[in-house]
């Protein structure tokens, strides 16, 4: 069976499509076809769309049509499921999306999956997937993550922790407090007041790509930064947490930066210390992808976003990287361009270059 050739969906001619060539873009459901060709199924005396979701026909039933016009005057009716005269598929599924996100975004009490999908008119496990193809998350992990959003903006506006927390839309403080410092990376009450009272313990090293500054709360390491210059590293740690409580000098501390030099200069030993990644939810999907790459690898920022199933969010990804504080451990310097260009990183093309040719030579 001939496959549809992708130079006809290109042409948008339907003549240079052969029924068997319509056939297999019907047995695709391929998208690109839509608009090309509609097709007709005698048994049930409705008209399609090539990439209509609903059961595949038998082969013996199908008619392939020209136009909707075509299949009407044929005496078959409109399939109300792929709304084969509407704005297509693709594009149905695109406002369902956009409207369940409004819908999480301005509920006082997000609304479940069942109730998402039942405004989207779809069964809950086919939204389920629908939802997290289009926007790289589930709604529970969409909606968990507008709902940190809105206790990080709501602490600042009350006295109280409680009041933000259900001003949030929480049902119960105990839900909250669970998962409290994964959402503001911190004690609510340290966050409430601009993150006074976290401590950060750092230290500057010396390593063969110069500077080197690593910083840990309570948590795990939450900075690994690189420069020429060991000042500016403390200036960029006290920007990043500009009210925390810094403590340097620690000889105890210092152990764990050799640690982290000793990764940097033998990635084969590999990187077992606790992280603190602390970002968006964007980001941290980015963040957490990145950590897949294995040692001596390289892809790209367009193979990360199709990854992370978010294809065309190319450039949020490169931004991702750079917006990435925890150099060589959430490994950024393993993203190139297509073309296997290494510009693009925070520290420095020429440290991404050595750290790449390190680990290629350990691998």
């Amino acid at each position: 069976m001939t496959k549809i050739s992708k130079a006809a969906i290109r042409d948008k001619s339907p003549k240079l499509l052969t029924d068997e060539g319509r056939w297999q873009a019907l047995v695709n459901k391929d998208e690109r076809a839509d608009g090309l060709f509609w097709f007709s199924v005698k048994t049930t005396g409705v008209y399609c769309r090539p990439s209509c979701p609903a059961r595949l026909p038998k082969r013996e039933n199908v008619i392939f049509h020209l136009s909707p016009e075509d299949a009407e005057k044929a005496g078959f009716r409109a399939c109300k499921r792929c709304d084969p005269k509407g704005r297509g598929l693709a594009s149905q599924h695109s406002k369902a999306v956009a409207t369940a996100c409004r819908l999480i975004r301005e509920a006082e009490n997000f609304p479940n999956l069942n109730q998402l999908a039942e405004s989207a008119k779809m069964s809950p496990g086919y939204f389920h997937r629908l939802f997290k193809a289009t926007t790289g998350l589930t709604p529970k992990e969409y909606a968990d993550a507008h709902r940190s959003d809105r206790v990080k903006k709501a602490l600042p506006k009350w006295e109280t922790v409680t009041e933000a927390i259900y001003d949030a839309g929480y049902n119960s403080n105990g839900r909250f407090y669970a998962g409290s410092s994964k959402i503001l990376g911190m004690k609510p009450k340290e966050y409430l007041e601009g993150g006074t009272g976290s401590t950060i313990r750092f230290a500057i090293a010396e390593c063969s790509l110069g500077a080197i500054l690593v910083a840990s709360s309570e948590k795990g390491v939450c900075a690994i930064l690189m420069d020429d210059d060991s000042e500016k590293l403390l200036r960029d740690l006290q920007d990043q947490f500009p009210k925390a409580r810094l403590i340097g000098g620690d000889e105890e501390y210092e152990k764990l930066v050799a640690k982290v030099i000793g990764f940097v200069e033998a990635p084969k030993i590999g990187f077992d210390l606790p992280l603190d990644i602390r970002g968006t939810a964007f980001q941290q999907r980015v963040w957490k992808e990145l950590q897949r790459i294995p040692p001596g690898k390289t892809v790209s920022y367009s193979e990360v976003a199709k990854r992370i199933g978010l294809p065309k969010s190319v450039r949020a990804v490169a931004r991702a990287c750079g917006a990435n504080s925890i150099a060589v451990a959430v490994p950024c310097h393993r993203v190139v361009h297509k073309n296997g260009d290494l510009s693009g990183y925070r520290w420095g093309v020429d440290r991404k270059q050595a750290l790449l040719i390190r680990e290629q030579r350990a691998a």
